[in-house]
């Protein structure tokens, strides 16, 4: 049997990553981002290589999450080690932004 890709042997695969509004600016408005990547971190690293500005409202300085950032992958809560997160064909990320105002 020949492997495809994103299968067991580790290869990327196509994952859909759904950005909060707040983030939308820097990709002239698209709501979603459709990337490759074998985790969740690798999936938002290429979406910030394609987006630049966008790297300081994910990821620290540290290149941990921004405390203001969580990650849903498939609808469900990816905390803890959001970016070791493996992901597979189809998968869909979602990346959203804790606001505070008063």
């Amino acid at each position: 049997m020949i492997p495809m890709e994103g299968d067991e042997e580790g290869r990327e695969v196509a994952v859909k990553v759904n950005l909060h509004l707040t983030l939308r600016q820097f990709t002239n408005g698209q709501e979603m981002v459709e990337v490759d990547g074998k985790t969740v971190g690798e999936c938002l690293k290429n979406v910030v290589r394609e987006f630049p500005a966008m790297e300081s409202s994910i990821f620290a300085k540290n290149g941990k999450l921004a405390n203001v950032v969580e990650i849903y992958l498939n609808l469900q809560s990816a905390y803890p080690n959001e970016l070791a997160r493996p992901v597979k064909d189809g998968d869909e990320i979602h990346v959203t932004m804790m606001l505070a105002g008063g």
